[in-house]
């Protein structure tokens, strides 16, 4: 495996598999032995990153809390790095959408509702948006009734199952509020899962960021440099490449940050969903 770059990526929806294959062939092409490995879940994904099953993985948000929490504890943190993002995990918000006319026009109207949220593990569905409403003194273990929507368990939200099940709830009247990423938000609208004029934006929650590239312990720095060149190389106007980019979601690949994941690092601390050590500690998590 020391001669060939190996990539971890989670199997959420089916275009996985053209994407990867897509890239692969542009690594190759390129100069690049490469191979990747499907992961049924992200915390399986973290955990062959410091087996040594994968040199660099696709990770969520939460994936990549588990990978830097996991890092400290075994004292190699500058071997576990975010190195490229999409230029669309950037800046992300997510909102909570009320029905209109319902009588809820500020957050104190919330408590005593039922706030419908996508699955347990869903960054821009649960725990992200909870957070910020605990630090607006809406704690939502007491003030409200939170009706959660597991689906596919261990994609991290990596889907829009959990929240279209959200709006859907919202409209039929089985919750009195829904969260959602802005971005499904829009898509929600424009189907018709929330009808036109029927809902309304109450809140956004402050940014937040997504998806990165997270290199592993004693990854070859060789492979990794030559890596990290190519995915900075891919082009949009590149007819082989861009429709792998438009599948996976991008125009372009940016430098990896960690600053925007502060609101879920301080949401996985007071949910107990991972330890300090990267443990996973959420009671009722299956994946």
């Amino acid at each position: 495996m020391s001669q060939t770059l190996v990539l971890g990526a989670v199997a959420y929806a089916p275009k996985v598999v053209t994407i990867w294959e897509g890239f692969k062939e542009f690594f190759v092409r390129n100069g690049l032995p490469f191979d990747f490995i499907l992961y049924s879940n992200y915390e399986r994904q973290v955990e062959a990153q410091f087996s040594g099953e994968v040199h660099v993985a696709w990770n969520s948000p939460l994936a990549w809390l588990r990978a830097e929490r996991m890092a400290r504890a075994r004292g190699v943190s500058a071997q576990v790095r975010a190195i490229a993002m999409r230029d669309t995990d950037c800046d992300l918000t997510s909102v909570i959408v009320v029905r209109t006319g319902a009588g809820i026009n500020t957050l104190a109207d919330l408590r005593g509702k039922r706030i419908g949220v996508g699955a347990i593990d869903s960054p821009q569905a649960t725990l992200i948006p909870l957070q910020w409403l605990r630090e607006q003194g809406i704690d939502p273990d007491s003030a409200l009734t939170v009706v959660r929507h597991d689906v596919l368990g261990g994609k991290h939200g990596d889907h829009v199952g959990g929240e279209r099940d959200a709006a859907r709830a919202l409209v039929a009247g089985e919750v009195d509020a829904a969260v959602m990423i802005d971005g499904n938000h829009l898509q929600f609208t424009q189907e018709g899962t929330l009808p036109a004029g029927r809902t309304t934006v109450l809140a956004r929650t402050p940014a937040f960021d997504h998806c990165n590239f997270t290199t592993s312990p004693g990854a070859p720095a060789d492979l990794m440099a030559r890596f990290e060149t190519l995915v900075r190389a891919m082009s949009f106007d590149d007819p082989q490449v861009r429709p792998l980019l438009e599948l996976e979601g991008l125009r372009e690949w940016k430098d990896g940050r960690t600053s925007g994941y502060a609101w879920l690092d301080r949401a996985v601390d007071a949910s107990g969903f991972y330890d300090a050590q990267g443990n996973i500690t959420a009671h009722d998590y299956r994946y």
